[in-house]
């Protein structure tokens, strides 16, 4: 699949509310109701899945739930539960230049500012004080690391993006 082609996933439906075929959602996006503004939606498998439309959506309780334009009983929500919720990445907002997308940091080459190579980005983690880069290496380095886990901090730990090379730099010893 291309990358023009290639599905985000935005969030995930939970269980279903009321009878009217009302479900409840968790967003993945930044601020939850940013959800709403992407559409239409695809349930589900990002190659064959379902796509819908959402006609209503609120606040409920500390959630959100929504309501689908074809699904009008409990018994059809319930079928829903539990899927995926995507849209094609060009539907994704266009970011000022200096920011990405995490999406943008898989794969991308993670070197020291003194040139160490310290592997690739396979993942990032949120923790509660910042976002963490997962990095690993082929084989075991010198420094008997394979693995490693750094702290997004920009401008202190992380001191160059170059989304153009695929290469992040940074400011961290290869020991730790």
């Amino acid at each position: 699949m291309s990358e023009a082609q290639e599905n985000v996933i935005l969030g995930r439906l939970g269980a279903a509310y009321g009878i009217k075929g009302w479900l409840k959602i968790h967003s993945f996006t930044d601020n939850a109701e940013d959800i709403f503004e992407l559409s239409p939606w695809k349930l589900g498998d990002q190659q064959t899945g379902k796509q819908l439309s959402v006609s209503q959506w609120r606040r409920h309780n500390n959630g959100l739930i929504v309501k689908f334009e074809s699904i009008d009983d409990r018994t059809q929500a319930e079928a829903l539960i539990g899927l995926d919720i995507s849209i094609p990445s060009e539907q994704l907002p266009e970011l000022p230049e200096d920011e990405f997308y995490w999406r943008d940091l898989i794969g991308m080459k993670v070197v020291t500012d003194k040139g160490y190579d310290l592997g690739v980005v396979t993942g990032l983690m949120e923790t509660g004080s910042n976002d963490v880069l997962q990095v690993k290496a082929n084989v075991k380095d010198a420094f008997g690391k394979q693995e490693r886990l750094i702290p997004f901090l920009d401008g202190q730990v992380i001191k160059h993006v170059d989304l153009a090379e695929k290469q992040i730099e940074v400011d961290w010893d290869p020991g730790f």
